[in-house]
């Protein structure tokens, strides 16, 4: 079997994929565009946040298993892999961990404005009397939107430092929310009302886009601190920009629309350049432990379809289909037609 490797990979993780018998192409600074012309007889694709659209999975006759180096599948074109009857697989919560440390620094930075301080402090500036003005999160309470593995990484974290935890996601029920020693919200209304701190960690799907809209960013408290690690499209940017500039509300977000596929570049957007937000650079899940822990998903993945023809993680299985009949598994390494 070949591989394309068409993201930043850990180079002993690539040599485990070697090791497997696997030969392994690596062009870590392919875009999305580039794909359809690289992709060739490769029987594997591995991709991180380059898209892989259409035009790259119809023209790629051998692929059979494209691996998402990450969570969520959003930037991975389905439909075409469904039709192609291509796996598609990811490494669910690998970097859970990451982006909740991410997430939580983001609320801190915020509270305290430690990145204005930094930035005073660089150009000489010394302004103790306004840096003073903070007003603490113990005490408060931290809505979650989103109670998956990112979400549950979030409610220790959230505890530590005194906040209450409510939670909201759509397989939450009391019972789930009890064992986990959270509070329950019905909806995310009811969730939003009850809160200071909300932070938002849910996958990009058709009912999760635009989950967030102005309807919801109108409900929240004046003072209210929003976190958003998860993906830009799950809000309504524009009604978000709108309270930060209203001063209703403070925002942290790693994910803004419009964001350069190329890790350096120009970059403009109305929210990122408010007052009262802080923006990273999309970095939740890159921490080296997250990377290595991802890498090391990533060739079990392949171990397991190589060595056994079974695919873990696999994101595009049919739930139903019209088939009255069913045939035995498809030889080792051929794909699905139930896809």
């Amino acid at each position: 079997m070949k591989a394309l490797v068409a993201d930043a990979f850990p180079e002993a993780y690539l040599a485990n994929i070697k090791d497997l018998g696997v030969e392994v192409e690596y062009k870590p600074k392919l875009k999305s565009e580039e794909l359809a012309a690289h992709i060739g007889n490769a029987n594997i694709l591995v991709v991180r946040s380059t898209e892989v659209r259409a035009d790259c999975i119809m023209s790629a006759p051998a692929l059979t298993l494209i691996i998402r180096a990450g969570a969520g599948v959003n930037t991975i074109d389905i439909a075409a892999a469904n039709e192609r009857g291509i796996y598609v697989t990811n490494c669910p919560g690998k970097n859970a961990i990451a982006v909740a440390e991410l997430a939580m620094g983001l609320l801190l930075a915020i509270d305290r404005r430690i990145a204005d301080n930094v930035i005073d402090l660089r150009a000489g500036k010394w302004n103790k009397g306004e840096y003073s003005k903070a007003d603490g999160i113990y005490g408060k309470t931290m809505g979650l939107i989103g109670v998956g593995q990112i979400g549950k990484e979030m409610i220790p974290r959230a505890k530590a430092f005194g906040l209450r935890v409510v939670g909201w996601s759509r397989s939450l029920t009391r019972e789930k929310a009890a064992a986990l020693g959270i509070d329950f919200a019905g909806t995310v209304q009811d969730l939003v009302s009850l809160c200071n701190i909300i932070s938002v960690h849910v996958a990009l799907k058709p009912e999760t886009r635009g989950l967030i809209n102005r309807t919801i960013i109108d409900m929240m408290k004046p003072g209210t601190i929003f976190i958003n690690t998860s993906r830009a499209e799950v809000v309504d940017e524009e009604a978000l920009a709108d309270a930060v500039a209203a001063g209703r509300i403070r925002v942290g977000s790693d994910v803004f629309l419009g964001e350069p596929e190329e890790k350096t570049g120009t970059f403009v957007s109305k929210l990122a350049s408010l007052p009262n937000v802080y923006g990273t650079h999309h970095i939740g899940a890159s921490t080296e432990q997250a990377q290595n822990a991802v890498a090391e998903e990533t060739v079990a993945i392949i171990r397991e379809y190589v060595q056994q023809g079974t695919v873990r993680n696999w994101v595009n299985r049919a739930r139903k289909t019209a088939a009255t009949w069913s045939c035995p598994a498809p030889p080792r390494g051929s794909p699905s037609s139930s896809t």
